[in-house]
């Protein structure tokens, strides 16, 4: 069996669709819902009882990302565990059967897919997708890159490690660097792909980043972002991508949301981050750098 695993809060907008999709998915395994809702205080949960979802509910005074996916995790029967947010919609129905194949095959032992923008994304976040989830997969991968908004796991990499419940993100990198460190595998399916949509204010995109900062701390302590690497950072990032949407004749109309995600995505990496101990200039750039 594969147990999706969606995690949500107040995602009445999306989840239908989503729910819609995973029921449509192509596959010969047979396939369950386990919906975590954190407080959700819009019609989330009634869309999810109303397909058939198994739903777990976690208070938000215990909610962390790690905590909730276990939660999600033990609630399921099935040996393989996807995981999607509830703000992500497959492309096709053929999403299900290209993410958890690497598993099944024993190539790898936790997988993530494909992300990429809807209508109204913000054309920075689009270049961030491109960069970080290309058209071409990688099975096996190198390092522990990996995220949790279109990805799976098998039970028993799970079961050893499980996710790291005391991280404020990036819960998806912290296991599968264990899994690696142990001789296991990460790969990259970039025929998995789902639209991820992100309706967020600059406050909520500033906030992600810090949060997602801290927790690499965490992960990789030996991080440190400095004013310079700010600025660095921000300014290749906005002329990369006035670049690109100049080339795809949009500059005019998202000249100043270019400015303004940029600012908010490496003000909340350097204010998460900038306290922390020195790290080599390649490692930085490898997490932090537009391209």
């Amino acid at each position: 069996m594969i147990s999706v695993v969606v995690r949500t809060y107040n995602e009445e907008r999306h989840v239908g669709k989503l729910l819609e999709m995973i029921r449509a998915q192509v596959t010969d395994l047979p396939v369950e819902i386990v919906l975590v809702d954190s407080g959700s205080t819009d019609s989330t949960v009634a869309i999810a009882t109303s397909h058939g979802c198994r739903v777990q509910t976690i208070d938000k005074d215990r909610f962390s990302f790690g905590r909730s996916l276990n939660l999600g995790c033990s609630a399921a029967q099935g040996e393989f565990l996807a995981f999607v947010s509830g703000h992500c919609i497959p492309t096709d129905v053929n999403w299900l059967r290209e993410l958890v194949m690497p598993l099944r095959a024993g190539n790898v032992d936790y997988a993530y897919g494909r992300q990429i923008g809807a209508a109204g994304s913000k054309f920075s976040e689009c270049q961030l997708f491109r960069k970080s989830y290309p058209e071409q997969s990688r099975i096996p991968q190198e390092g522990f890159f990996c995220n949790n908004a279109n990805a799976a796991v098998t039970r028993r990499a799970w079961e050893s490690f499980k996710f790291d419940e005391t991280l404020t993100g990036l819960e998806d990198m912290a296991l599968a660097k264990q899994i690696v460190g142990l001789g296991g595998r990460v790969g990259y399916v970039a025929g998995a792909t789902v639209y991820h949509i992100h309706d967020e204010t600059w406050q909520a995109i500033r906030t992600r980043y810090e949060r997602e900062a801290v927790a690499l701390r965490g992960i990789m302590p030996q991080v440190h972002v400095t004013v310079l690497d700010f600025v660095r950072y921000f300014t290749s990032a906005v002329l990369l991508d006035f670049g690109a949407a100049l080339q795809e004749r949009q500059l005019m109309r998202n000249a100043l949301e270019i400015v303004a995600y940029r600012l908010m995505q490496y003000w909340g990496t350097y204010r998460g981050n900038h306290e922390h101990r020195k790290l080599s200039q390649a490692m930085k750039d490898r997490y932090f750098y537009p391209r």
